[in-house]
């Protein structure tokens, strides 16, 4: 491997063998093989990549599309069925929940074996454990096993012990989606600080935004392959029209679509999400092309100690296929708003949307617009009407209704 690639994966196949019962298991051993009792199921086929050194890049992909086996793999915790997979330098990883910690032992305890593991000596944990305990922030808990730990607590101890080993490459999966909006923008800030430090960052995120913004590439996984490696941002715009594609073909109908939930002042619950958009309506639900539309949204925190001192508002409009028409974002316009109540309207004075109904979504994220606190889809509609000339000819048609003037 070249002294500048930090991670090498060449050819690289993953097959799991899947049995019906437990005893299934012993039975193909009884029999030395001849008899097969299982099924198999590869989770990666022939993937090969290079990731040279300080290099930040995201890996993408729908639930089950091989990710997770593929971080297992470049940490060593699987080894591979076909190809191979080659490190260079300390790899420090934050994976799933409960990866690589001792339940029965306490967090001091698991800090320094985490360290052990990563050839860390004892003196040299010593010296770090001061700054690990203070990043984690769990206080008493320290000292008390694990298994006790909240999941925000546990992500806590894992990042900051990763993130404070020295690492040549840091491996992270979906796990700050766990913790609060406090413990996010820390987390964020020291990960910026390690990719201008020139460490090798790996991400492995459901976040677009998050890819974006602070990813240089980013690898596409589907089934188990490659589908597009490149670019970050060009490689998100097309996963992004897969996921729209796929909308579209869901969404064939507006019957089979949920009714909507706009001018309601108080949505479902949904457990675990510390910000509410306790309201979002639409000042003029039926309008003509070139009219104007208002959003109002209302947000309101609630179980958040402290309030984050900046987020934004992101709004999505998708049509009646699902394909995104417009996006909008108050970072995009240098509008950082603060405070643990905000109302805030969206408004366009003059829209060229085309004749059809269209849906509202609504997302807060961190003032970076790397993570989302909270998510409402489809919590607003609008219809945009059509207008017909004398002969019954509709005056718009097309992808963008463009306001216009003839001269003769």
């Amino acid at each position: 491997m070249h002294s500048d690639v930090a991670i090498s994966v060449k050819n690289l196949t993953k097959t799991y063998r899947i049995f019906g019962h437990p005893g299934d298991r012993i039975k193909q051993a009884l029999t030395f093989g001849r008899m097969r009792f299982h099924r198999e199921f590869t989770a990666l086929k022939d993937v090969s990549f290079e990731i040279r050194k300080g290099e930040t890049v995201g890996i993408i992909g729908r639930n089950g599309s091989g990710k997770s086996t593929l971080l297992q793999l470049i940490c060593g915790i699987l080894k591979p069925t076909l190809g191979s997979v080659q490190t260079n330098g300390r790899v420090s990883a934050l994976l799933e929940l409960g990866a690589g910690f001792n339940p029965e032992f306490t967090g001091r305890e698991n800090v320094y074996f985490q360290g052990a593991v990563m050839g860390l000596k004892r003196s040299e944990i010593d010296e770090r454990f001061n700054e690990i305990a203070g990043f984690a922030d769990i206080g008493e808990f320290i000292d008390q096993p694990v298994r006790i730990y909240s999941s925000g607590m546990f992500v806590r101890l894992a990042f900051a012990v990763a993130v404070n080993v020295d690492p040549d490459v840091l491996i992270v999966d979906e796990a700050l989606a766990v913790g609060d909006m406090e413990f996010q923008e820390r987390s964020i800030s020291r990960m910026k600080s390690l990719q201008s430090a020139g460490t090798t960052i790996l991400l492995v995120t459901h976040a677009m935004p998050a890819v974006r913004n602070f990813c240089q590439r980013a690898i596409w996984l589907d089934d188990g392959t490659v589908m597009q490696s490149g670019e970050a941002s060009q490689v998100c715009a097309a996963y992004q029209e897969r996921i729209n594609q796929d909308v579209r073909r869901q969404n064939q109908t507006r019957d089979s679509l949920p009714a909507p939930q706009e001018n309601r002042d108080d949505f479902p619950s949904r457990q675990g999400k510390i910000i509410s958009i306790a309201k979002a309506e639409v000042e003029n639900r039926r309008l003509d092309v070139g009219g104007s539309l208002a959003l109002r949204f209302s947000l309101r925190f609630s179980g958040l100690k402290p309030a984050p001192a900046e987020f934004g508002l992101g709004v999505q409009i998708h049509n009646d296929q699902g394909k995104l028409i417009a996006i909008f974002n108050t970072l995009r316009d240098n509008i950082f708003l603060s405070g643990t109540a905000q109302d805030i309207s969206l408004c366009l004075p003059n829209i060229g949307f085309m004749p059809g109904h269209y849906w509202v979504s609504a997302n807060v994220c961190d003032r970076d617009a790397m993570f989302a606190y909270d998510e409402f889809e489809r919590c607003a509609s609008f219809e945009v009407l059509d207008e017909f000339n004398h002969k019954g000819i509709p005056r718009w048609e097309g992808e963008v209704a463009c306001a216009h003037t003839w001269l003769w």
